[in-house]
């Protein structure tokens, strides 16, 4: 393996015509501009430069091979800006996992700056409710506690937000009106299931109405929260959603806060270690935790 540092010396050597010139160029004592130029030949096998007088010239073959050196040295400098690229995360891949309600609420807007900034950049965006099909560690992770797609070991974790659950209903129903409404004032309602995958979220609903004594009555199962709001307002019955599923409800429903208890889900990102100083990796998580909190 050639040494690229000796193969610029050796270049500057042969663009100076000198020991000497290449040292002034270099900023290098002549006696350590002759050290690299020697050990240079011994790694190459080849006589590169010869006496001519007092002085030294190149010989054909080292000028052979300083011209040839020019391209691998030319492009090594191109991959040392590929590995700077890289590490600043201006090229290659980004890998954000999130789950589905963040998919429609937050990801598309950071997906979107972040395509922005970083045109070079790969975004691989993976919903955790699918990581059993397709396994994958991501660099970036935002998710419900109790749902992270991987192990946490080798992530920061950063608690992003306590998020808490709303009843959404008819206009018309005698509960729409007010400003809360105990859960236990929704055991004898017409539920609509809003996660047929089993999930923290979901669980998050169904033990606090445990803790109240009695199980939800679910009339319909819908997949995600957007279905089963579009169920209540076709059919009635009510959904318990997070507050971010009721940002835009359509006409005639009503959300209200639910307590006694208040359900709620915690919200955290991960960050994993290796990448953590990369800049796209910064920007992904700065983005993902200013839109959550706002």
């Amino acid at each position: 393996m050639l040494d690229a540092h000796r193969l610029r010396v050796f270049r500057a050597v042969v663009a100076a015509g000198s020991i000497n010139g290449a040292a002034a160029t270099l900023g290098y004592t002549p006696s350590a501009v002759s050290q690299h130029v020697a050990a240079l030949q011994r790694e190459t096998g080849l006589v590169l430069v010869e006496r001519n007088g007092r002085g030294i010239v190149s010989t054909p073959a080292g000028r052979l091979f300083a011209e040839e050196s020019r391209h691998a040295l030319e492009r090594l400098a191109a991959l040392e800006s590929v590995a700077a690229d890289l590490r600043a995360g201006r090229i290659g891949r980004l890998t954000i996992s999130y789950f589905a309600s963040a998919g429609a609420a937050w990801v598309p807007r950071v997906a979107a700056t972040l395509s922005r900034e970083f045109p070079g950049l790969r975004l691989d965006l993976r919903l955790i409710e699918r990581a059993a099909d397709s396994p994958f560690v991501p660099d970036v992770e935002l998710f419900v506690e109790g749902s992270a797609s991987t192990s946490l070991d080798g992530y920061d974790v950063r608690p992003l937000l306590n998020e808490p659950y709303l009843a959404v209903l008819p206009a018309g129903h005698a509960l729409a009106g007010k400003s809360t409404v105990p859960l236990g004032d929704l055991r004898d309602e017409a539920w609509i299931d809003n996660d047929v995958v089993p999930g923290p979220c979901r669980q998050i609903v169904i033990d606090a109405c445990a803790s109240k004594g009695f199980s939800p009555y679910f009339q319909f199962e819908a997949q995600d929260y957007a279905s089963a709001i579009a169920f209540v307002a076709a059919a009635g019955g009510l959904t318990v959603v997070p507050r971010v599923a009721t940002r835009s409800l359509p006409g005639g429903l009503a959300a209200v806060p639910v307590v006694d208890p208040v359900p709620q889900r915690r919200i955290v990102l991960r960050v994993r270690r290796t990448v953590a100083d990369n800049d796209a990796v910064r920007r992904a998580a700065e983005l993902l935790q200013t839109s959550v909190s706002a």
